[in-house]
């Protein structure tokens, strides 16, 4: 019987509470409540087009502004992908995808090499979409990449819109990040010469 990839990470601050619940084999169902819609808007695209079922309780002081709720959720979604892939045996490692929609086109690639390492090309016209800092996107990205311990690379190969823009980067992680967990049968143990990952 298959184990189930299932992660659930919690962190308590002054600034945030957060509460997440990630499944790498699920149907792309999810439960979101952060305090900023388009963030929420975002996660839940996420989770669709990258097949993962997510649980996000977060409670932020949105009195201050949108950072720390957006950067804390990033620490803890990391941290849950990372419990989740446990030893990495077994997975493509790699993943990537070039979303596109309308005007915008996004590149997204993930090595999940236990090396973080964030590539961020993407400047928004706006400052803010909706309730979110437009700034807030590359800062949501560090946070996952660091603490998953993923190299990943981010890149708008044509922009416009900046909603455009942040849905397909949110939806190509997802994709990206669908391709580089899913189980490889030629792999035996990790795909590294090192022997761990």
């Amino acid at each position: 019987m298959k184990k189930e990839r299932i992660a659930e990470v919690k962190r308590n601050t002054k600034e945030t509470d957060i509460e997440i619940r990630l499944s790498l084999d699920g149907s792309g169902n999810s439960d979101i409540s952060t305090g900023v819609g388009f963030f929420d808007h975002m996660l839940n695209g996420m989770t669709r087009h990258g097949f993962f079922d997510l649980t996000a309780k977060v409670h932020g002081d949105l009195e201050v502004d949108c950072h720390h709720t957006i950067e804390d959720t990033g620490i803890v979604l990391g941290t849950a992908i990372k419990e989740a892939l446990g030893d990495k045996a077994g997975i493509r490692r790699y993943g990537s995808c070039i979303l596109p929609m309308d005007e915008t086109l996004v590149l997204c690639a993930i090595d999940l090499s236990g090396r973080p390492y964030l590539v961020f090309d993407g400047e928004f016209p706006t400052e803010k979409i909706g309730d979110m800092d437009t700034q807030m996107v590359k800062e949501f990205f560090y946070a996952v990449s660091y603490s998953a311990g993923m190299n990943l690379h981010i890149k708008v190969l044509n922009g416009g819109n900046s909603h455009h823009m942040a849905e397909a980067m949110f939806k190509a992680f997802g994709r990206a990040l669908d391709m580089a967990v899913a189980p490889e049968p030629r792999v035996e143990g990790v795909l590294s010469t090192k022997g761990s990952l």
